[in-house]
């Protein structure tokens, strides 16, 4: 806030309380680079130019960029505690991020929302909220709560809350439906953005989409995907995470085609903790960026000014008087080397400080099956040909295929190129099941489960053994929730996930040291390397991204808007 003591530190009479001297300052404002001192007062930028403070570190030969914004993640999809998940990408120079707490809502409602925005509050970053949008996910699914509107208006009183969270139920919004009418309207009332989920729709679609008051998109896989919403007025979210991979396919068009960079932010979605530890956060997107053949200064402003002005962050996302000083240290430039990271004019340690809380218990036990014996995974067929879900390495989509598969007395049988795929309610026991079969897995001898299932969060499960599968499930429902992998009947092996079966209750080198185990032996027992077996698990069972997908209730065919007999012919 200004006052007397700001003023004569921008106008250099009197010292600042910290200036970094010398530094190479990337100017997203300008598009340059130049060197200067950096004032920081009170947690915030006083002036860019010469300066004294008392204290000064020497930034000489450094670079200093603005602190980078991730403009759409689920802190859930982490597994370990959001506080540090942010702690650990804080650390790698996002300080800000734009959060969508969907998976938490879908299994826990409200107490969810809440659960996420008061483990974030004491962050050294700033933690935005959007309020999710479709919980359910669609109309049909079986999870354990369902937001109405009313329920969502409350948030909006919540300063940390910046809008409605990525729109899914693309439906919904072309039918023009009043249920989602009603929540469009009312942040559109209050000033709010609006995130989308439609990177698949054609153009028509997409303006029909875009009139609806939605504001952004994250799914965009293509160049030309990215190329169509952007003319459409969207702000594109390029992602890189775990799973969904999708930079090189938008950015190599966009470099190619000398498109302005002026309609893009970077967004992780969904990223495992030791990848972050290991790779990089958002400054790995904005180190892929350049590799692509961005310029720098050009990839460091989709991570920090674009996203601060698609979300409306003011003071966010540059370096200049009256922004708050979220600044990243860089010793390479183009290879985007953080060196330090400050929050607000304070250096962000490496230990995290945390103040433990306690869980509250209804967001504990949340895994009940209905499932008694093997038999009930049996998946009977009269014909030889089936419907098949196909895994697309690196991507979320999936391919449908109508191919033929073995069958032996009236039952389909598991080989090296078909698995059985099982979902299961969990949140209310009703014991709903849907079985199918997918391909490109390739788990071989055991099966692999995960109580996080996009969005619904029931249990999934693969595997060519209907005794390992079932092993698999009930070790779920012991642990409340969590990944385990049964392996020729021996196990299992079991990562818990005991706060709403989607995150640990451990701390991040315990989950990275048995997460990194789980993987292996994954990969052991045939997955392919280019597939993470958990998180391509975890969205098997989203019935809104094409083509098909499998719930508790069965075989969804996105693009037909149905659900599909095992040997439907299409």
């Amino acid at each position: 806030m200004y006052q007397k003591k700001l003023a004569d530190v921008a106008l250099g009479k009197e010292k600042a309380e910290l200036v970094l001297k010398n530094a190479n300052v990337i100017q997203v404002l300008t598009n340059e680079i130049i060197t200067a001192d950096i004032a920081i007062e009170d947690g915030v930028i006083a002036g860019v130019g010469v300066y004294s403070g008392v204290a000064e570190v020497d930034m000489t030969g450094k670079y200093v960029s603005p602190g980078f914004i991730d403009s759409h993640l689920h802190l859930e999809s982490t597994l370990v505690n959001p506080a540090e998940l942010i702690h650990c990408a804080s650390r790698q120079g996002t300080t800000a991020f734009v959060v969508d707490p969907h998976e938490a809502a879908n299994v826990s409602g409200l107490k969810g929302i809440d659960f996420i925005l008061n483990e974030t509050k004491d962050s050294k970053a700033n933690v935005y909220v959007m309020v999710p949008s479709c919980v359910p996910a669609a109309e049909f699914e079986d999870n354990g709560f369902a937001l109405t509107a009313k329920e969502m208006e409350p948030y909006l009183k919540n300063e940390r809350v910046l809008g409605l969270g990525e729109v899914m139920d693309c439906k919904a919004v072309l039918n023009a439906d009043e249920i989602m009418i009603e929540k469009l309207r009312m942040f559109q009332k209050n000033g709010k953005i609006i995130d989308g989920h439609a990177g698949f729709l054609g153009i028509h679609e997409t303006n029909c989409y875009v009139l609806s008051g939605i504001q952004t998109d994250h799914e965009c896989r293509s160049y030309e995907d990215a190329l169509r919403e952007m003319r459409a007025g969207l702000w594109v979210l390029v992602r890189e995470g775990t799973a969904a991979k999708n930079l090189e396919g938008i950015l190599s068009g966009v470099i190619k085609n000398h498109n302005s960079v002026e309609r893009l932010a970077f967004c992780t979605d969904d990223k495992h903790i030791e990848e972050i530890n290991a790779n990089g956060h958002i400054s790995n997107n904005v180190r892929k960026a350049i590799e692509l053949g961005l310029a720098p200064i050009e990839a460091i402003k989709i991570a920090t000014y674009n996203a601060a002005q698609c979300y409306g962050l003011r003071n966010q996302g540059a370096i200049a008087p009256g922004y708050e000083a979220n600044l990243v240290v860089l010793s390479d430039l183009e290879k985007v080397v953080v060196e330090d990271v400050y929050f607000k004019g304070s250096k962000i340690e490496e230990k995290l400080i945390k103040e433990e809380r306690e869980i509250p218990a209804e967001l504990l036990n949340t895994v009940h099956v209905k499932i008694d014996k093997k038999e009930e995974l049996a998946l009977a067929m009269t014909e030889e040909f089936a419907n098949v879900m196909e895994v697309i390495p690196g991507e979320i989509l999936t391919r449908k295929r109508y191919e033929a598969v073995t069958v032996e007395n009236g039952y389909f049988k598991a080989d090296e190129s078909f698995q059985k795929i099982a979902v299961l309610e969990r949140h209310k026991k009703t014991g709903k099941m849907g079985i199918g079969i997918v391909k490109g897995f390739h788990v071989c001898g055991g099966a692999i489960a995960s109580s996080v299932g996009h969005d619904s969060h029931n249990i999934i499960v693969i595997g060519d053994d209907d005794e390992d599968m079932f092993r698999a499930i009930k070790e779920l429902e012991r642990t409340g929730g969590g990944y385990t992998i049964v392996q020729h009947g021996k196990g299992p092996e079991t990562l818990p996930l005991e706060i709403m079966g989607l995150i640990s209750r451990e701390d991040y080198q315990t989950v990275n040291k048995k997460s990194a185990k789980m993987l292996s032996l994954a990969h052991e027992m045939g997955v392919p390397e280019g597939i993470d077996p958990f998180i391509t698990l975890s969205f098997l069972s989203l019935p809104v991204i094409p083509s098909l997908r499998i719930t508790a209730r069965g075989i969804y065919d996105v693009e037909a808007g149905k659900f599909i007999g095992i040997s439907e012919i299409r």
